[in-house]
């Protein structure tokens, strides 16, 4: 329990300069088209409270007062400068919008305290809104809202709360907050580090952030209810029913591997939209299949939002609301394949069995781990080169391992993984671990995909059922491959609450077998 706290400063310096790096570049890359777009308009606007936000606007060449056009809200990701969104504002007004960047309230040179998405940055949106119909000639009927990250976030929870907004493209977010940092009940410590030192490094946290950050590193379980409730109080998934009243078509991107925001969640909030709805999953890692758009390059996110505006903003007849409503693109194949819900995705399933009795000692990482934020899953999506981690090899003392047969054919899993086993713990509380591997001829298993889960107050002796779904993934294994599901009780992107030398015993009762249930695409 004490090796995430341990680590949580280094993590947090790294954290920090990763991001002064990733800014420095988006800045750089983003300077040619600020430069090159004559009609930008750097402006402040009162936010809720009054608290002043820097925006620029962007308008298409010639607009007057004697003609509205859709307007684009962006709200700007965490820890980035207004700059973000410059180069795509700009292909925006081109095509006809007027489109208002606004740096949100606590970073950079705007105003306030990072409030993490709360009821401020919600009202901060609509002010904005307020304004641009006030200043420029936006069409009151037809308002859209965009983001990535942060961005993707606030602009969900603005659509839930103000019925003005018609179209909403959240990229790269969230709809569970605390599903997405706390999966597992677990946690997700170098996620959360990577937020805290970009925050301290750009922006001012709000008292009440920073103690929510206290009180995770410290894994203060008085405060565990409360965090949640602070969480919920910053999900779109707790105004779900709110924003299909007001009705907005929403367009919802993530990438496979994301380590601040697992796909899991989006597609479970995807599921219980009932407007006009788009989900899009393609490998990588937190936005980082949206970083080339924001350089101005061509982009696949950012060609789709703008499709999806022109729709619903527009009225451009362009077949995106024909098309099946849920893409993917499998991590080691290269076209999209098209679903009509979510369900219909991995439709197949075939379980691989966790046969016998093992017992593993906890306290130790067995080599088996998740990769590193931000990174791994950019190198999945570049050189289709995962976290890998030799299987043969792999210390049984510290490690559970239960592998396939070799498969006669390709399996393309495609969803949800979900584990059931039964495990007896020597301790009252505990964390493992579950990775599933494609696991070569040689033994060298590359990660499909993996999830940690945490438990407290059992029996120690007595046995409990664990079920628990894996980040969802699309992911072909090779014929000739096997599947591996790997249990361990340490991984650096998870802070672990294993008591120091406890033991745990997965085990497959006759009545009760334990098994990994791999969903497939049909062949």
């Amino acid at each position: 329990m004490g090796h995430g706290r341990r680590t949580t400063a280094l993590r947090t310096t790294a954290a920090a300069a990763a991001a002064a790096a990733l800014i420095a570049g988006t800045a750089v890359g983003l300077a040619p088209a600020a430069r090159a777009a004559g009609s930008v308009r750097f402006v402040d606007i009162a936010g809720d409270g009054g608290t002043v936000l820097k925006a620029n606007v962007v308008t298409p060449a010639g607009a007057d007062a004697s003609r509205h056009h859709p307007l684009i809200v962006l709200p700007t990701s965490w820890s980035f400068p207004q700059a973000e969104y410059l180069a795509q504002a700009q292909k925006l007004a081109d095509s006809g919008y007027i489109v208002l960047s606004y740096n949100v309230r606590g970073f950079w040179q705007s105003g306030g305290r990072i409030e993490v998405a709360g009821p401020p940055d919600v009202a901060d949106a609509s002010r904005v809104i307020d304004w641009a119909l006030a200043n420029t000639a936006a069409d009151p009927r037809h308002i859209g809202i965009a983001g990535v990250s942060y961005g993707a976030g606030i602009s969900l929870l603005a659509a839930a709360h103000d019925k003005r907004i018609t179209a909403v493209g959240a990229l790269s977010g969230w709809a569970d907050l605390i599903d997405s940092i706390y999966s597992g009940r677990t946690q997700h410590v170098e996620a959360a580090a990577l937020l805290d030192g970009t925050a301290t490094l750009t922006g001012r946290e709000s008292p009440e952030a920073a103690q929510v950050f206290k009180d995770f590193y410290a894994s203060n379980m008085d405060r565990e209810q409360a965090m949640i409730e602070w969480g919920a109080k910053r999900s779109v998934a707790t105004y779900v029913d709110q924003l299909n009243k007001n009705g907005a078509a929403v367009f919802l991107a993530n990438a496979w591997s994301d380590s601040i925001f697992p796909a899991n969640q989006y597609a479970g909030f995807y599921g219980k939209l009932t407007g006009p709805k788009r989900l899009e999953l393609r490998p990588g890692d937190h936005a980082t299949a949206e970083i080339s758009g924001l350089l101005g390059l061509p982009n696949d996110v950012w060609t789709d939002t703008e499709r999806w505006f022109d729709h619903y903003l527009k009225g451009t007849d362009n077949g995106v609301d024909r098309e099946q409503p849920v893409q993917l693109k499998s991590r080691s194949g290269s076209g999209y394949e098209g679903y009509p819900d979510w369900k219909s995705v991995g439709a197949t399933r075939r379980k691989l069995d966790l046969a016998g009795s093992t017992t593993i000692h906890a306290n130790v990482d067995s080599g088996a781990d998740g990769g590193v934020v931000l990174l791994s899953g950019l190198l999945d999506q570049v050189a289709k080169v995962p976290p890998v981690a030799s299987i043969p090899l792999l210390p049984r003392r510290w490690a559970a391992v239960w592998q396939s047969e070799r498969y006669d054919g390709t399996q393309r899993v495609r969803g949800t993984a979900r584990l059931h086993t039964t495990l007896t713990p020597t301790k009252e509380s505990g964390t493992l671990v579950a990775y599933l591997y494609d696991v070569g001829p040689l033994g060298l298993g590359k990660l499909v995909t993996h999830a940690p889960y945490t438990w407290y107050g059992r029996t120690p002796g007595k046995a409990f059922d664990v079920d628990l779904d894996l980040f969802s993934t699309a992911y072909d294994v090779p014929a000739g491959h096997r599947l591996a599901l790997v249990i361990d009780t340490v991984d650096p992107l998870y802070i672990e609450h294993n008591p120091s030398g406890a033991q745990l015993t997965f085990s497959s009762p006759v009545n009760d077998p334990s098994y990994v249930s791999v969903p497939l695409r049909e062949q």
